[in-house]
Order: C-alpha cells, then sequence, then structure tokens
C-alpha cells in the first residue's frame, strides 16, 4: 500500500465511517480487506500523528490502531502472520515519538495497543524500548514526558496480572536496573518543577499529569513483590507522596463539581500505592502510620461532590486494608477511634447523594450495573461497605452496636415523615445489609451472617411490607430496589416456603413503571430460581412456577421490546433476558403449550439485533434461552423441530450467509441441536442444502466458529455419514482435518472431527485416505509437537484401537503407519510417543480408554507378536500398569441439573473465544462402558495374547504377571471387546 494522498482520504473516510452504527460494519469490512496489506499501520499512524487531521478521525484511527494490533499483533498458530517484519520495525520506531505530540484520549488508546505489543516482545524483542523512553526524557518539556511516561505504564502495567515466576522477577529487576535511577530522579525533578510554578496552574496541570503517571509506574514495578532497589529507595518515594497526599493549591481547583482535578487524580493512585503496600508489604512499610493519620484526615476534611468519589473510595479501601490486619487491631482498639471511624467515614459516605438519585433516573441500566456487578468499585458506598465488613474482622460486636443505633434512628425518621425522609430508610438497609452480610457469593447471596444481628426479624418488619405494598405505591422507587436487593441478598437465610410466599409480590413489581424496579424484581426472581438447598440440591424444580411461567415470559419479552426502539436499546437490559432464561431452565415441559410463541418471540428479537450486535451478555442469554425451549420441549414432542426450524431457519441462516460474527457459533450451535433431534435416518432437505457452505474455507477462517462447525459436522456425520460420500465432500472435510491439526489452537477439533469420521463413514470410502491421514498427524508430531498434541495423538489412537467397525482392524491401523517408510514406524511411535505420553496425568476417562485401547492392542494385534514388537511388550505394560496404580484425584463431577442452575457469564467473547451453549449439554459416547474394570480388562487380554502365543511370556517379568494376576483376581472379567 502506498502512501499517497488519495490512501489517506480513503483511509480517513473509512474511519469516520466506523463512528456510525449505520455504516460502521460495512466500513470495517473495507478496512479488513485492506488492513492485510503491507505498510497499512504505518500510514493509519501517520494519519493519527498528522495534527491537521480532524480529532474524531485521529480517534476513531488510534481505536482502529488498538483492535488492529489486539488482532494482528500475535498471530495464531498455523496462521499467516498479517504484519510483515518490516511494519513491525516501523511501529516500534515510530510509535516512542508519536505518543509524545498526541492528545491524551489518543496516548490512552495508543497506549492499549504498546501493551499488547509490549506483553509479546518485551524486553526480548523491543531491547531498545527503555534505552529510547530514556533518551527522550525531558527535565523541562513534561507534556512530551507524558506520552513517554504512558507508553512505560503500557509496558509495565501487565506486571498486574502476570504469573509469578522465576523469569518474571528476571525481567522486572532488568526493567528496574534500566529504568529505576532516571524514573526516581524524574519524580524529584516534576516535584520541584512544581514547587517552582505553584501559582502557574496551565504549567501545573502536565506536570500532575507527569506525576501521576510515575505514581502508576511506582505500582506497576512493585506489584508482583517488593523489589530491593524500591526497598533501598523507599523513603525518597514515600516522602514525596506523604507531600502529595497532603497538598492543596488554590490555583488547581475548578468549579466543576463532577470531574476530578489533578490533585485528586494523584491522591488517588498515591492512595493505590499505599494500598498495595499495607496488603503486601505491611512489615517493611515504615511509613504506615504516617499515611493512616494523614488519610484520617483527609477522610474527615473532603468534601461530598463526586469530583472526590475516586479519591475517597481509594482513601477507604486503605483504611479498610489496615483495619482487616491483626497486626493493626490496636489502632483502632479504642471506642473513640472506632466510633469517630463510624460516624465520620462510614456514616457520611453511605448516605444517598443527589448525583446517585439522578443517575437512577437518568441512566437507570448503569445505576443497576454500578450496584449489581461491583462496577461501582470506585464509589463511596460500596468502599463504605467494605469498610463495615473490614471492622467486622476484630470489632464486630462493638461496631454492630454502633451503626444497630443509627439503623433504629433512621428508620424512625423514616416512619415519621415517609415521603420527607425515605432516604434516611435508604440508608438504614443499605447500613443493614452491609452490616448483616459477613460474606457473599453471587449463586448464593450471603454465606456468613452477622452473628450479633437477625436477619428474619429485619425482613419481616421492614422489608416484606414494601415488598406487599403496590408496585407503584407510595414508597419512593429507590425504597422499592432496595426491599427488592434485601431479599435477593439473603434468600438463603429464607426457607423454599417462604421464597413461594414471596414470589408474588416479585411478581407484582415486574409489572412497575420504574425501569430499575422492574429490572431488580427479575433480577431477584432468577437468583431465587437459581438458589440451592443447604444440601446443595436445587431449590425450584419444574412444576413449581408452572402456572406462572408463561405470564412472567410474556411480560420480560413486553419490557425487553418496550425499550427497543434501536437494536443497542433492545439489547441493552440483559438482566431481563437473563431473568427469561432462568425460566425457561426451571419450568421446562411445564411450556409446552406455549413453546412455539416463545421461539417466535425470541426469533424476532435475533432478528432485531443481528444486524448490529452489541450487549455480548444479552447475545448469550438470547440464545441459551432458546437452545433450552428446544432441548426441553423436542426432547418429548420432536414433531415440535419443525414448527421450530419454520421460524428459525431465516434468522439463522442470514447470519451465516451474512457471516454476522459475533452470532455465528450462536447459529451453528443451533443447528446442530436442531438437527440432532430429527428422527428420521436421512438428512432433511433444508441441511441439505447448506452443507456445501459449512465445508467453505470462509467459514472456519474464525477460530471462534470452528467448535460449534465441528459439533454441527459431528451431527451430519452421526445422521447419514453417506452424504459426504454422495456429495463429493468427504475430501475437503479431510481437507479441514488437515489445517485443525496444523493449528495449536484447534488441534483438538482435528481430532474430535477425524474420530467422528472414522466412527461413522464406511472404510471402503475412508481406505483410499487412510494413509495421508496418518502422514498428516505424523507430520505435525514431527514439526510442531505440543503436550497437549501429543496427548490428543495418544488418545487418537487409543479410539481407533476401541473402535469396533468392519473393515478396520487394529493390525490394519499398525500396517498402516508401518507401510509410510521402509523400516517398521509404528514401533517408534510406541517407544518414542504413546508410552512416555502414559506418564502424563490423563484424566480418569483418558486413563481407562488408554488402558483399555492398548490393552486391546496387545490382544488382538497379530504383529504385536512379531519382530520387532516383542520387545516393546515390557515398556507398554510397565506404562499401563504405573497408570492404573497412580492415584486419581478426587474431584467432584458437576451434575447435568447444576451445570443448568449455576452456570452465569462473567465476559462472553467475541471470535476470540468460542461461546459455548452451556444448556445444550455434551454428551459423549463413551466406548469403554461395557467394561467396568480396566485393569482387570488388561490383565485378560495379556492373558488371552499368551495363550494365542505363548512364547510372549519369556518377554513379559514375572513382576508384571504378578500385578495382573492381581488384577484378574480383583474383579470378574468383561467380555474382550
Amino acid at each position: 500500500m502506498e502512501a499517497t494522498p488519495e490512501v489517506y482520504a480513503a483511509l480517513a473516510h473509512y474511519l469516520g465511517q466506523t463512528l456510525n452504527p449505520a455504516t460502521g460494519k460495512e466500513a470495517e469490512q473495507s478496512l479488513a480487506a485492506v488492513e492485510v496489506q503491507q505498510n497499512f499501520p504505518v500510514i493509519l499512524l501517520k494519519l493519527v500523528e498528522n495534527p491537521s487531521t480532524d480529532q474524531t478521525i485521529r480517534f476513531a484511527g488510534s481505536i482502529y490502531f488498538k483492535n488492529y494490533i489486539k488482532k494482528h499483533w500475535e498471530p495464531s498458530d498455523g496462521e499467516t502472520d498479517v504484519i510483515s517484519a518490516m511494519d513491525r520495525a516501523a511501529i516500534k520506531a515510530h510509535i516512542v515519538s508519536l505518543m509524545m505530540g498526541v492528545p491524551s484520549t489518543i496516548q490512552t488508546q495508543l497506549g492499549e495497543g504498546v501493551s499488547i505489543m509490549a506483553d509479546r516482545d518485551f524486553p526480548h524483542q523491543w531491547e531498545g524500548l527503555i534505552p529510547e523512553i530514556l533518551s527522550k526524557i525531558s527535565a523541562t518539556d513534561h507534556s512530551g514526558n507524558i506520552g513517554l511516561l504512558q507508553i512505560a505504564h503500557s509496558t509495565f502495567k501487565r506486571y498486574r496480572a502476570a504469573v509469578r515466576s522465576t523469569e518474571l522477577f528476571m525481567e522486572i529487576k532488568t526493567v528496574i536496573e534500566q529504568f529505576g535511577p532516571a524514573f526516581l530522579t524524574l519524580l524529584q525533578t516534576v516535584d520541584a518543577a512544581i514547587d517552582a510554578n505553584a501559582s502557574n496552574p496551565s504549567a501545573l496541570q502536565p506536570m500532575f499529569q507527569e506525576l501521576t503517571l510515575l505514581v502508576r509506574i511506582f505500582y506497576d514495578l512493585n506489584y508482583q513483590d517488593l523489589p530491593e532497589w524500591f526497598e533501598d529507595n523507599q523513603e525518597n518515594f514515600m516522602s514525596i507522596f506523604r507531600k502529595y497526599m497532603n497538598y492543596t493549591n488554590p490555583a488547581l481547583q475548578t468549579d466543576d463539581a463532577e470531574e476530578p482535578g489533578p490533585i485528586e487524580k494523584l491522591k488517588a493512585a498515591i492512595c493505590e500505592v499505599i494500598d498495595l503496600y499495607a496488603k503486601k508489604y505491611e512489615e517493611d512499610f515504615v511509613s504506615l502510620r504516617d499515611f493512616v493519620t494523614i488519610v484520617w484526615h483527609l477522610m474527615t476534611s473532603t468534601g461530598m461532590e463526586p469530583k472526590f468519589d475516586m479519591l475517597v473510595s481509594k482513601s477507604i479501601a486503605f483504611l479498610t486494608t489496615i483495619v482487616q490486619s491483626s497486626r493493626n487491631r490496636e489502632m483502632f482498639a479504642n471506642p473513640d477511634t472506632l466510633k469517630g471511624v463510624c460516624e465520620k467515614i462510614v456514616l457520611p459516605n453511605m448516605t444517598l447523594r443527589e448525583s446517585d438519585e439522578e443517575l437512577f433516573e437518568d441512566d437507570p441500566i448503569e445505576y443497576i450495573r454500578r450496584d449489581l456487578e461491583g462496577s461501582d468499585t470506585d464509589t463511596r458506598r460500596r468502599a463504605a461497605s467494605d469498610l463495615v465488613r473490614g471492622l467486622l474482622e476484630h470489632f464486630a460486636k462493638e461496631v454492630t452496636d454502633i451503626f444497630s443505633a443509627y439503623v433504629v434512628q433512621n428508620l424512625q425518621t423514616y416512619e415519621k415523615n415517609p415521603a420527607g425522609n425515605w432516604k434516611a430508610k435508604d440508608t438504614a438497609l443499605y447500613l443493614m445489609t452491609s452490616l448483616s452480610a459477613r460474606s457473599s457469593t453471587v449463586q448464593a447471596g450471603v454465606t456468613k451472617v452477622n452473628e450479633f444481628i437477625e436477619v428474619l426479624p429485619v425482613f419481616t418488619q421492614h422489608i416484606l411490607p414494601e415488598l406487599q405494598s403496590s408496585a407503584d405505591g407510595h414508597s419512593h422507587p429507590i425504597i422499592k430496589v432496595d426491599a427488592i436487593k434485601f431479599l435477593m441478598v439473603f434468600r438463603s437465610q429464607l426457607t423454599k416456603e417462604q421464597l413461594t410466599q414471596v414470589f408474588p409480590s416479585l411478581l407484582n413489581h415486574l409489572v412497575s413503571s420504574n425501569y430499575v424496579v422492574y429490572t431488580y424484581a427479575a433480577v431477584c426472581i432468577e437468583r431465587i430460581l437459581a438458589t440451592k438447598m443447604p444440601n446443595g440440591a436445587m431449590q425450584f424444580h419444574e412444576g413449581d412456577i408452572a402456572t406462572v411461567a408463561h405470564p412472567i415470559l410474556k411480560h420480560l419479552f413486553d419490557l425487553i421490546e418496550k425499550n427497543g426502539s434501536t437494536p443497542e436499546k433492545l439489547a441493552e437490559n440483559d438482566y431481563l433476558m437473563k431473568a427469561a432464561m432462568r425460566i425457561i431452565i426451571v419450568a421446562k415441559h411445564d411450556l409446552e403449550p406455549v413453546a412455539v410463541e416463545m421461539v417466535g418471540r425470541l426469533t424476532k428479537i435475533i432478528e432485531v439485533i443481528s444486524p448490529n450486535p452489541s450487549n455480548p451478555k444479552f447475545n448469550h442469554y438470547t440464545f441459551e434461552a432458546l437452545a433450552a425451549l428446544i432441548r426441553f420441549i423436542c426432547a418429548r414432542k420432536p414433531a415440535l423441530v419443525a414448527e421450530f426450524e419454520s421460524l428459525l431457519f431465516p434468522p439463522l441462516l442470514a447470519i451465516i450467509t451474512q457471516q454476522i460474527a459475533e452470532f455465528m457459533p450462536y447459529a451453528l450451535q443451533i443447528l446442530a441441536q436442531m438437527l440432532d433431534f430429527h428422527t428420521e435416518k436421512q438428512i432433511p432437505p433444508a441441511y441439505q442444502s447448506m452443507l456445501n457452505e459449512l465445508v467453505m474455507p470462509v467459514l472456519w477462517q474464525a477460530n471462534g466458529n470452528v467448535p460449534a462447525l465441528i459439533k454441527l459436522l459431528q451431527s451430519y456425520f452421526a445422521k447419514s455419514p453417506m452424504i459426504f460420500i454422495d456429495n463429493k465432500l468427504l475430501s475437503p472435510v479431510l481437507g479441514i482435518v488437515h489445517k485443525l491439526i496444523g493449528s495449536r489452537v484447534n488441534d483438538q477439533f482435528g481430532f474430535d472431527l477425524l474420530c467422528t469420521i472414522f466412527e461413522h463413514v464406511p472404510m471402503e470410502h475412508l481406505t483410499p485416505y487412510l494413509k495421508n491421514v496418518f502422514v498428516i498427524l505424523l507430520t505435525r508430531l514431527m514439526q510442531g509437537k505440543t503436550a497437549r498434541y501429543t496427548r490428543g495423538f495418544l488418545n487418537f489412537i487409543s479410539f481407533l484401537f476401541l473402535l469396533k467397525k468392519e473393515g478396520l482392524t487394529i493390525d490394519i491401523v499398525v500396517g498402516c503407519f508401518d507401510s509410510i517408510q521402509a523400516t517398521p514406524l509404528f514401533t517408534n511411535l510406541l517407544r518414542d510417543v504413546l508410552i512416555p505420553e502414559l506418564e502424563v496425568m490423563l484424566t480418569p476417562r483418558e486413563r481407562k480408554s488408554n488402558v483399555v485401547g492398548l490393552g486391546n492392542l496387545l490382544a488382538q494385534s497379530q504383529i504385536m507378536r512379531t519382530q520387532p514388537y516383542l520387545p516393546l511388550w515390557e515398556p507398554i505394560l510397565t506404562g499401563l500398569i504405573r497408570l492404573c496404580e497412580t492415584p486419581v484425584a478426587q474431584t467432584k463431577s458437576r451434575t447435568e441439573e447444576e451445570e443448568l442452575y449455576t452456570f452465569d457469564i462473567e465476559e462472553v467473547g467475541y471470535q476470540a473465544s468460542f461461546s459455548k451453549l452451556t444448556v445444550i449439554g455434551h454428551k459423549e459416547e463413551d466406548m469403554t462402558a461395557g467394561i467396568p474394570d480396566s485393569k482387570c480388562h488388561l490383565a485378560q487380554c495379556v492373558s488371552v495374547a499368551t495363550q494365542a502365543e505363548p512364547a510372549l511370556r519369556g518377554v513379559i517379568s514375572p513382576e508384571i504377571f504378578a500385578k495382573l494376576g492381581e488384577y484378574m483376581s480383583s474383579a470378574a472379567p468383561a467380555p474382550l471387546r
């Protein structure tokens, strides 16, 4: 690609279109078509760097660069590297200077790209990065330093999430040796410059940005461990941090009550550092008590404006860390100190503020997410609640007494004037929840309750009346939400009968006119239906909600569609869709009379959101709900499959035809699921018509599609393998196997597809390909062996030895391998690959398959009774016996019901990861099911072989015969397979 004015103009045009939802997807496709060309990333960066380019285009370009790096910088194994070596070198050479001159918003986006680059290349393939940064650091150009420090932070922040290892510590040590002294010098230089420019706000602004980045880099480099250099220089850093925790300057104060200023951002960053030191390096943290005093005074003098929220929450987090440590107990043991913490820090920050009310009214979905998903970690309320739980660690009785008095006082204030004093009850309920819940989980709610508080009387007196009153009655909507949330949090403390009694009240609130109230009602219903009893069994089952399941579902879909003025708005509220999914999972066959209607509603939703998928969680719950309906209804009424397909085929085929990447894996899984429910032996015409498209290479390019495509092809093979023969598609499918086996990411799926082909395709059609298939497997074994591939190869060979199929014997398999070269090849495979792999910690199922499969090899193969295989009997049996004798780690397998009830979606990725529909389930046929004892089977196999060929007794040691004798006598032998 040449850097011509026309190319720059076209690039700017398409980048601008990516910002518009109406043109975004088409523009991204156009850019994706040219991004593979050499010089593209260099041209993109030059466009971003050019100050004459429109700012929105520059910002869009920085986002595109970040995503480009994310997609291509580290190519998947077996995939072509899109970025040439020349472009990689040019990006690295250009990025440091570029970051010095672009606005901070663009720096942030580019910095994320740099972080990805550094994660792969730094330090060994980017050795010049730190020297280049240091060479450009200036004692006077503070604005330019910001970009350089942003690169350093982007490079070092990956240490926060890195796995501890000797190699990691050596890398950090090397970085500090290069970067540390200059880093400290720059910190001191900036500190002096701030003093010199104390009354010059325009000069102070970049200096404070620079200082904040230096503090963040300090956090990056100290996160994993306390480096010796930082320990030696601790006071040099901490003296500056103490200074700025106490720092005030009218020149930097603004009238903006919402956005934090430079001083607040810096103090919040320092609070994170001292919190880290208090958590990890308490014994070495010499200044700890000084900072406790500073933070205490800061908390009692900071205003309630939203711009201080992050600073307050980080400060409270530091105090929480301090109070949880038993070493610091005496600092808070004084009753006056304890009361001061409760009254001056906790209570003021628990009160609902005007900004919270505005968020409730103006952006309800954000209010909900902050509260339910913990995205409110930087809010005062969440921090204050965490501090309460921290105080309970060592002062449970004292703290409970202090706060209980305030709870009573607030409730009395509310009773005097419910309409005017509703915030008092809100504070009381929030405080009561924080005080009562010692520990909790998403699945169970509160798991440990404060022993000094009785939850049930609180629920009966203050929560139940709110739930039983009208949804849109006299109480403020936030009080309604508080009541619902209390029920949700403490649901495990209530019996099934109590929850069943309160269920109608929740249904009543589901029809509230308030967005937050009805969403919380939906969330609470979903959580209650997923609750377990103390013995681990699920509380609610099919039949428990039979009378209300359909009305609830209908109303949930109405609420979803009511907000659906655009695809984005329709998919906004994933809580409603998750509740719908849970109702379907619990109600199961109770929904049979309305199943077609429900599938129709879900189909319409999919049709609306397909053009612009925007909410991964909503999307996933939608398809899980659909899969649940198909699973439970079609299992009893296969005839309904045709009705479901008439509704679903148009949107699902549109997804595949239009290659909507986010939805493709879901569509393929649903198609496989419905095909499995067809009872006829042949492939239905609609599925026949799409088969050619399913083996086209374009569908297999996205890794996220591969598992779903495999499942769908497996369904085709299981239903009618001859369709591949008749349509001359076996060769293309084996070509897919070849591609998958060559990929380190997808090789296991190649083995899965290969096993399906061997299981179902008649040998007269498969035999011509047999040698080529084995050559492909061996080529990967020689050229790109990994531990996972070797394990997969062993399991595949054992599968072949377990397979009972006309035209395929164990000696045909061994003989085919041996025919690949002049000398018998399978001996090398046994000695160098298969036997050593038995030492690997295999799963119980893999162990049994390998013991039985290799046992069959010994019993059934005539070739194994000849040279050069006879010397291998002893090592094979030694390996199998060692495998049999190695204790199996006892793990509790989850039942099908547990899988259905307890799965959750934390983060659903697009393309890069496969989004499996859990509700479909995946049952593999156990080919060793008829063999109860693999040890006894192995002993029997050797007995059969030695009876047929007595000379074998001479190659097996007495110790092995003795062990096999133990196996034979330990259990009744099963029929040989």
